[in-house]
């Protein structure tokens, strides 16, 4: 069974930091006077809201915990705004269960919910969820706990699910994802969303088929586009007539995302594409002059150039991108082979409007 979703939008997420109590104490600690004068005013735990400036909250706070002993890179699925599953790649302590410790990172809890937070997005498994996880032979079988079921509503129910298989799947130990719920199989979860089979990853943020392509006979090629903030990128998924070759993902890439959604196009308006080259594993692209527009945004084309060697990079053999305009090198900025969609440490810190203090 393949993890296929028609509508690749969502229910916006709440835009609010979650701070415990415990973390404000933090905060205090770092001179909020204003803060402490709350606190012990409002006597037992309470639940209030107060406007802190985000660039005032310590560090230690808002970075993830230090990681003393040898560490190793992971990927987490979070969802933003406007509910699209984009992938973070963070440093974790060092286990043989990788797989599980990778998925506590996306249950809502205050330090998750802090991580995900400077990056504008929000953890998808609620909150006091927990979950027995057994990979053997290929397939992972999860049984989350009957928190899942009190999700509000189909949207991020399917948002859950997708996570955890596009999560899972990233590890070359898993092919495919069975859930149980509560120790029992179940065909659906609360709102309707099929958890009866085994699901395979690969399809995220699958966009708006068209009504005369089946998916199971359309060619999908795998793009990358800024959100609405243009903080991260976001993965989609487009079914496209012909061949989903490289060519086409590039062609596909200057066409940018859908018009009813807020991911944001990389590319200079009008760029058009000349001819896409592959030898020894080099990608060379010829644009039209307008790409050389990119050199003008205001991050000297950095995001346009990462979403296009990811976008590239993914097929078989290809080990690096060339870029050529009107059949002359081009380089206007570095072209580092990037290995992650986003990296926790590279990607600018949102600045919250209002703290949630529970």
């Amino acid at each position: 069974m393949k993890l296929t979703k028609v509508s690749s939008k969502f229910p916006k997420m709440p835009s609010r930091l979650s701070f415990k109590r415990q973390d404000i104490e933090r905060i205090l600690i770092a001179g909020a006077a204003v803060l402490v004068l709350v606190l012990a005013a409002i006597g037992a735990p309470s639940s209030l809201s107060i406007e802190v400036p985000y660039n005032q909250v310590p560090e230690d706070v808002l970075s993830p915990s230090v990681i003393t002993g040898p560490s190793q890179n992971t990927t987490v699925y979070y969802a933003d705004a406007e509910g699209y599953l984009v992938p973070v790649t963070r440093q974790i302590a060092k286990t043989d269960g990788i797989a599980k410790s990778t998925l506590n990172l996306m249950v809502w809890n205050g330090d998750n919910d802090i991580q995900a937070a400077r990056l504008g997005l929000n953890p998808v498994i609620p909150e006091g969820t927990t979950f027995d996880l057994d990979i053997a032979n290929g397939r992972a079988r999860i049984d989350l706990s009957t928190h899942v079921l009190n999700i509000p509503d189909a949207e991020k129910e399917w948002q859950m699910v997708s996570a955890i298989v596009q999560t899972l799947t990233q590890f070359d130990t898993v092919d495919t994802v069975e859930f149980l719920i509560g120790g029992q199989k179940r065909n659906t979860l609360s709102h309707g969303t099929d958890v009866s089979g085994a699901m395979s990853g690969g399809l995220v943020n699958l966009e708006n088929i068209s009504p005369t392509m089946s998916i199971s006979d359309a060619k999908l090629v795998h793009l990358f586009f800024p959100d609405a903030s243009g903080r991260v990128l976001v993965p989609v998924t487009r079914a496209v007539w012909g061949e989903a070759d490289i060519n086409t993902a590039v062609f596909e890439l200057i066409r940018g995302p859908k018009e009813d959604t807020t991911l944001r196009n990389v590319m200079p308006a009008d760029t058009g594409l000349v001819d896409v080259r592959i030898e020894s594993g080099i990608v060379t692209i010829n644009f039209s002059e307008e790409f050389a527009k990119l050199a003008a945004s205001s991050d000297g084309g950095q995001q346009a150039l990462r979403a296009l060697m990811l976008t590239c990079l993914q097929y078989p053999g290809v080990k690096n991108v060339e870029l050529l305009v009107n059949g002359q090198p081009f380089s206007p900025a570095a072209l580092e082979k990037p290995t992650s969609v986003n990296m926790i440490g590279q990607v600018a810190v949102h600045v919250m409007d209002v703290i949630e203090i529970d």
